[in-house]
């Protein structure tokens, strides 16, 4: 099966809001625990990853970053 960008999207936003329904593409699936649904985001997001349709440096739970740098006069 081939999986898309907007499954593992749904399956992040459900981890992060504590829900086990997960919502996409006008379906829906219901797990029975959080290490189900944590068990599909790694199965969908490592299939993602081996495709190329994902890599490491372009997800990530960081927002943007900046440096600050400060000297003594």
């Amino acid at each position: 099966m081939a999986f898309t960008l907007s499954q593992l999207e749904a399956l992040e936003q459900a981890i992060a809001s504590g829900e086990l329904s997960v919502k996409y593409d006008g379906k829906e699936v219901t797990y029975r625990s959080m290490d189900d649904l944590t068990k599909a985001y790694n199965m969908v997001r490592g299939s993602l990853l081996a495709t190329g349709q994902l890599t490491e440096s372009s997800r990530t739970n960081r927002g943007p970053s900046s440096l600050a740098y400060f000297t003594r006069d």
